[in-house]
């Protein structure tokens, strides 16, 4: 078996932890592939063993970080590779263990007592082309201009489904149901189900409400405010600004997220996160 490491940039903790890690598998024989980024805000670990994470090759990837850098991994990486993530964030809704379980579930991982946990991931297209990443959590429109609200359509299979006046749009997978689209008002979705999360953000009228929708829906955008530029976010990791005649269309992505586990428990693991987290 081939091991990647990806440790948070920012707390030295995190990148201690990763390099006992690092030496854990090397010296219980294995392969292992420190990410370029890592290795430069901790350069003990060997020369050798360091490659880009657009380049990661391996088995298994360990991150050793919060979401934020659990979502960065799946934004570079290109493959479907599976994470074990170790919290070094605050909450931590994709990470599996906190760090004191480190090496029991890294045991665990060598002697194959795990489950993996596959999550859908939303595409998004801009005038037919898929230039940006992959959505694990959401994609969001939002309007390019603090403290002004942008108009907009969107359709579900070819429907029209609403027009409102807001802040922006949330389209989330089950996933990203527990971060922006929440805030938003939409509900937690068990994260077993295959549906998307449609949540207006702050719109004026009260008639605009969250909706869910299966997971093989087709969704377009419009702006109808053709003059006022809007920002795409995609899991809060990526921002780019569209033009105001820009197409949008999310869909379900051929790729999927893939997590180790060494429980299948749902509740109350995430809902109780969830009450720490408000």
């Amino acid at each position: 078996m081939r091991f990647g490491i990806v440790a948070r940039r920012d707390r030295e903790a995190a990148l201690k932890l990763a390099y006992r890690v690092y030496d854990f598998l090397k010296v219980s024989g294995y392969e292992v592939c420190v990410d370029t980024e890592t290795h430069r805000h901790l350069p003990e670990f060997r020369e050798e063993d360091v490659c880009p994470l657009e380049e990661f090759d391996v088995d298994f990837i360990i991150v050793i970080g919060g979401d934020g850098t659990i979502l960065r991994v799946e934004h570079r990486t290109k493959k479907d590779i599976p994470i074990l993530g170790i919290n070094m964030g605050t909450l931590g809704f994709l990470t599996e263990v906190e760090p004191h379980e480190a090496f029991f579930a890294l045991s665990k991982l060598l002697e194959g007592d795990y489950h993996l946990d596959e999550r859908i991931k939303l595409r998004t297209y801009l005038n037919g082309r898929n230039i940006v990443p992959d959505a694990l959590n959401e994609v969001a429109v939002l309007t390019g201009i603090p403290g002004k609200i942008i108009h907009l359509k969107y359709y579900i299979d070819g429907g029209l489904a609403d027009e409102i006046r807001a802040d922006g749009l949330i389209v989330s997978t089950p996933t990203g149901s527990t971060g922006y689209a929440m805030s938003a008002g939409g509900p937690f979705v068990d994260p077993r189900l295959d549906v998307i999360v449609i949540a207006p953000l702050a719109p004026i009228a009260l008639s605009s409400r969250p909706m869910i929708v299966p997971s093989y829906s087709t969704i377009d955008i419009k702006n109808i405010a053709l003059t006022r530029e809007i920002i795409l976010a995609i899991d809060g990791q990526f921002y780019t600004y569209l033009e105001p005649g820009t197409e949008i269309t999310v869909r379900l992505s051929p790729r999927k997220a893939k997590f180790v586990r060494f429980t299948r428990e749902v509740y109350p693991k995430y809902t109780m996160k969830i009450k720490r987290k408000f």
